[in-house]
């Protein structure tokens, strides 16, 4: 039994949900939404959008939690917003952005320089004696988290002096090192 599945969504004032076919359009003050569906029903009634399965196939179930995953994750993006903060361990490394182009110096030979996408909004936090903080905000969960991982994936956290860049509150695991 799918116990996501089963509860519904509410939708806050101001965001709108229609569904076509197999296409679910989500549209609010943040921006537009649309996810394909198949194997489950969905349905807007009084506030809220049902989704439902029509069988109890290991399938069915499986789609059934994802979907509503995914329409709320739609719902919340489009009415509040999604948010992601790295945190630059590392003595030297620094970020800075100039519009949609992100600037890293993370210690080798040349600086890397990345396009964000436009639906991302880039924000660098350098302040004296903190380590610098990037922080992306969309309406897409999705694309938050896939530019956070390439950011990431550009020097990730070694397990020794936890260098490297990290998600803000991420917890490490850290290793002891040689012992005398």
């Amino acid at each position: 039994m799918s116990r996501i599945g089963n509860n519904p969504i509410a939708i806050p004032e101001g965001v709108t949900v229609e569904v076509n076919d197999a296409l679910v359009t989500v549209k609010g003050k943040l921006g537009e939404l649309s996810q394909d569906f198949s194997g489950v029903d969905v349905k807007v009634e009084e506030g809220k959008v049902l989704v439902e399965r029509p069988s109890d196939s290991k399938e069915h179930k499986a789609k059934h939690g994802l979907y509503r995953a995914l329409f709320a994750n739609m719902v919340k993006g489009v009415s509040q917003g999604w948010t992601k903060e790295l945190e630059l361990v590392g003595v030297g490394y620094r970020a800075s952005n100039q519009g949609q182009k992100l600037d890293l110096a993370l210690g080798f030979s040349h600086n890397i320089v990345m396009d964000i996408a436009p639906e991302v909004k880039i924000e660098t936090i350098s302040e004296k004696g903190k380590n610098p903080i990037v922080k992306l905000t969309s309406h897409d969960k999705q694309l938050v988290g896939q530019v956070a991982a390439k950011i990431r994936g550009f020097r990730k956290p070694e397990p020794y002096k936890g260098k490297g860049i990290k998600f803000v509150g991420e917890q490490l695991r850290r290793k002891a090192g040689k012992s005398a």
